[in-house]
């Protein structure tokens, strides 16, 4: 399950990095700002998965 969570997460960070590029380029900062709420919670789940695997090491 552990790689497909760090895929998944990886997945939500893509798309949030396309949202904060879309709406940089349309000057649209609402969905920039959305892009990056996105990488953020994408960030903070990849961190929790890099620890849980440092405990089932």
């Amino acid at each position: 399950m552990g790689i497909a969570d760090k895929a998944k997460n990886a997945a939500e960070e893509a798309v949030g990095k396309a949202k904060e590029v879309v709406g940089d380029v349309t000057n649209d900062d609402e969905l920039k700002a959305e892009g990056q709420a996105e990488q953020a919670k994408a960030e903070v789940k990849q961190t929790g998965e890099d620890v849980k695997d440092v405990f089932k090491g």
